[in-house]
């Protein structure tokens, strides 16, 4: 199974961009988002939400749940 600093640090490459970009969008510190991609500590749903959004993937993808980078949202009602 893909680990998911493994996925983070191939989106945010993808993405050509800094960790410390990624951190600073993400209102971290730079080191909490190495620690990320590091695979030493790992996000919590909250931030792991802000990641999907931030990247444009699921959660799944980025557990390495699923290969499919969207999860297709039938019939979801934007409130």
């Amino acid at each position: 199974m893909v680990k998911i600093a493994e996925r983070l640090k191939a989106l945010r490459k993808e993405k050509r961009m800094r960790q410390s970009d990624v951190a600073n969008l993400l209102g971290i510190g730079v080191r909490t988002y190495q620690y990320y991609e590091g695979d030493e500590h790992r996000p919590d749903y909250e931030m792991l939400i802000k990641l999907a959004d931030l990247f444009d993937v699921s959660t799944d993808y980025l557990l390495g749940r699923s290969q499919e980078r969207l999860v297709e949202t039938r019939g979801r009602a934007d409130t």
